[in-house]
């Protein structure tokens, strides 16, 4: 693609992420958490968080021009968030509301558990289609949107606003991703029917990226809650089998219609599924020989952990680069991989990340896999 600039909306956000001393690997949260248990923690990070910030600004760090478009408030978390904005010259097309506050994360990343959130929307809540400028969308060549299951307008009767952006943005030519994020159980978004906002939204995305459980929970609760009194204490993805699990959801995808299928599976990999070759060529005529593709990639193993934050985020936006600079998809998803392993040995989401030609040497040369 001669344009390879990547317009990335949606979810931003302040993430305040604590330290912890301990380094012992955790295996059941409850072991920390018991009530009026004082934990001392170290330093807290403050980094920006959510979609626009974890894969806008990894594309941007790995080399791809961006605009980038997400909602804050007039607030100190606000102040912070355009600051980290600005100094990747990233900043001009974030929305200010005068009214609402910004959003902010308390991630608690636990050694060896996947972390856990809490979590304020803020003016994420309000985000719409008439937030957006479309000439300014119109300048890119792809349009990345991600975790409308925690922005309140978007998810709304059947998506009915996100459909419309999409809509918009496929008639402009560009071509189109969506990441999703977790439902929180009994919340006014659980109470939605994601399965038919995802058949809703699959005719509009050309790569759909969601992380297995987001998947489970939207299209298949029945399997999902299977997986969670397997797992017990555990990762779910400790339990998950690719062809028993993950396979037949995909396939689901592909049956209602779904292009390009990117599952993220945590410790456990990542998986490639495609729909054939004239849906594929849908897209684009580059990636017709893309057709009745599928690969798991298992993860590479890091140099350290200390903290998953943004780990799913900037595998994405690897992905993204690398295939919208058309490099072969087993490749693409090993650099996805790679950018994963790379993200969780920091505690922000960028700070670890290495550019394609350094992990390419790497992978080339044998880099372990995680068993």
């Amino acid at each position: 693609m001669k344009n390879q600039t990547i317009a990335v909306a949606g979810h931003l956000c302040i993430d305040m992420t604590p330290r912890f001393l301990q380094t012992k690997t955790v295996e059941k949260p409850s072991q920390l958490f018991i009530p009026g248990k004082l934990i001392n923690v170290g330093n807290a990070s403050f980094s920006t968080g959510g979609a626009v910030a974890n894969t806008g600004l990894a594309l941007k760090k790995l080399g791809t021009p961006v605009i980038l478009i997400g909602k804050i408030g007039q607030d100190a978390f606000g102040s912070i968030i355009r600051q980290t904005f600005e100094q990747y010259q990233a900043d001009e097309h974030l929305i200010l509301s005068e009214t609402e506050s910004s959003s902010y994360t308390i991630v608690l990343a636990l050694p060896g558990v996947d972390r856990f959130f809490l979590h304020h929307a803020g003016c994420n809540d309000t985000f719409c289609m008439a937030d957006l400028d479309f000439d300014v969308i119109g300048q890119a060549a792809h349009f990345h949107f991600g975790y409308p299951p925690i922005m309140r307008a978007l998810y709304l009767d059947g998506a009915r606003e996100l459909v419309q952006i999409f809509t918009r943005v496929k008639e402009m030519g560009l071509t189109t991703s969506l990441d999703m994020a977790a439902v929180e159980e009994g919340s006014e978004a659980a109470r939605q029917d994601w399965s038919q906002i995802v058949r809703n939204l699959l005719p509009l995305v050309d790569f759909f990226v969601p992380s297995i459980e987001e998947l489970g929970y939207m299209i298949d609760r029945e399997r999902y809650q299977d997986w969670n009194l397997r797992a017990g204490d555990k990762d779910l993805t400790d339990i998950l089998d690719v062809e028993k699990d993950i396979r037949p959801l995909a396939q689901t995808l592909l049956d209602w219609g779904a292009k390009c299928v990117l599952i993220k599976c945590g410790a456990l990999g990542i998986y490639l599924r495609t729909n054939t070759s004239e849906v594929m060529e849908t897209i684009a005529p580059a990636f017709a020989s893309w057709g009745n593709l599928e690969y798991f990639e298992k993860s590479f193993v890091p140099d350290q952990i200390l903290s998953g934050t943004g780990a799913g985020d900037t595998s994405i936006a690897a992905f993204l680069k690398a295939a919208l600079e058309g490099y072969p998809p087993k490749r693409c998803l090993q650099l996805a991989a790679a950018t994963g392993a790379s993200c969780i040995t920091a505690y922000d989401a960028l700070s670890g990340l290495k550019p394609f030609d350094e992990l390419i040497k790497r992978i080339d040369a044998g880099w372990p896999k995680n068993d």
